[in-house]
């Protein structure tokens, strides 16, 4: 996807020239792994045109594997973002119509050869919120991934903005996320997908949210989805757009698993924070194999995305290790 922004904190009507990005949901989290050393790829349809080869190429760039793009459509998906600041919120506008990955369609893409040495697939509810196409596209592929027994994840990613195509994410959503073994959301995810609420408890204590008060979220999760093995929530507290609290909490049906919360006190650029969080997450899980350890590696991981212009979270496991073990210091490394 292309974004196209303001320069700097301009609003839109200010604006005589954009600043570009590529990027997207499932993208941004391959870039992630690809970042830690993790081998990733992004399968996705682009246009036959120099907008989608300026796509691939930044997948290239960063180490992320594209032989499994499927080429052909009119045009890349745009969105523009306006960057907010303090208490001015940031501003999404999107152009998605006919865009290339809203007309793809089951089986354009052999899904048991791209999965043929994977151990994890991961995909976002934007991609089934563009169009009837895509959530076909991606219900064929978590049957597939399931069947050849890859680790499946979601971030349910709820975007009111994208769901135009005639169904509710309630009819969509259920059967894809049936098919997935790790799940991540925020409280607007769960209850605007599923209807899903905290029981008996408020989520916040004035600008801080209580990771405790979402056990029962996970819990319905979990009861709803008996696949799912671990249910996450990433947790921002909102002092204003530039100075945000944000930590997380994991449940693995036993036990919940929270985080130190960080205070990101003057944010570069919000877009993405929950990609890397899911990066950052996938690596951990890989990597450590110890679900505390995991889990405070995604939030530091993506406490850092907060100081990086642009969709993708490009820091390295040393920089995230540093601030996990502390270091919040941002001295020159010479």
């Amino acid at each position: 996807m292309l974004r196209l922004s303001p320069p700097g904190f301009k609003r839109f009507s200010q604006a005589n020239s954009f600043d570009v990005v590529y990027g997207g949901g499932e993208s941004n989290v391959a870039v992630s792994l690809a970042n830690y050393g993790i081998p990733s790829e992004l399968v996705t349809r682009l246009p036959q045109n120099d907008i989608g080869d300026c796509a691939l190429m930044e997948m290239r760039k960063r180490g992320v594997a594209t032989e499994n793009i499927v080429r052909g459509g009119s045009r890349l998906g745009i969105y523009f973002l306006e960057t907010g600041a303090v208490s001015r919120g940031s501003k999404v506008v999107y152009d998605r119509a006919h865009s290339a990955i809203s007309e793809i369609k089951a089986g354009m893409v052999d899904w048991e050869s791209v999965f043929k040495d994977a151990q994890w697939f991961h995909w976002t509810g934007i991609t089934p919120a563009i169009s009837q196409g895509a959530a076909d596209a991606c219900l064929e592929a978590i049957q597939v991934a399931n069947k050849m027994g890859i680790t499946v994840s979601t971030d349910l990613n709820y975007r009111k903005k994208l769901w135009k195509y005639g169904k509710e994410p309630s009819e969509v959503m259920p059967d894809l996320v049936a098919g997935c073994d790790v799940i991540l959301g925020n409280e607007e995810d769960a209850e605007k997908h599923f209807g899903l609420h905290p029981k008996d408890v408020d989520v916040t204590h004035g600008d801080s949210v209580d990771a405790d008060a979402y056990v029962s979220v996970c819990q319905q999760l979990m009861e709803m989805f008996p696949r799912c093995k671990k249910a996450i929530v990433t947790l921002r507290g909102s002092l204003s757009a530039s100075h945000n609290s944000w930590s997380g909490a994991l449940y693995d049906g036993q036990k919940l698993f929270k985080t130190r919360t960080y205070q990101i006190t003057h944010i570069v650029d919000r877009v993405g924070g929950g990609d890397s969080f899911m990066g950052g997450l996938i690596y951990g899980l890989l990597h450590f194999k110890d679900d505390q350890k995991a889990l405070d590696f995604a939030v530091a991981a993506s406490c850092l995305k907060h100081t990086i212009k642009g969709d993708a979270n490009l820091v390295t496991v040393d920089e995230v290790e540093k601030l996990m073990g502390g270091d919040a210091s941002g001295r020159v490394s010479r």
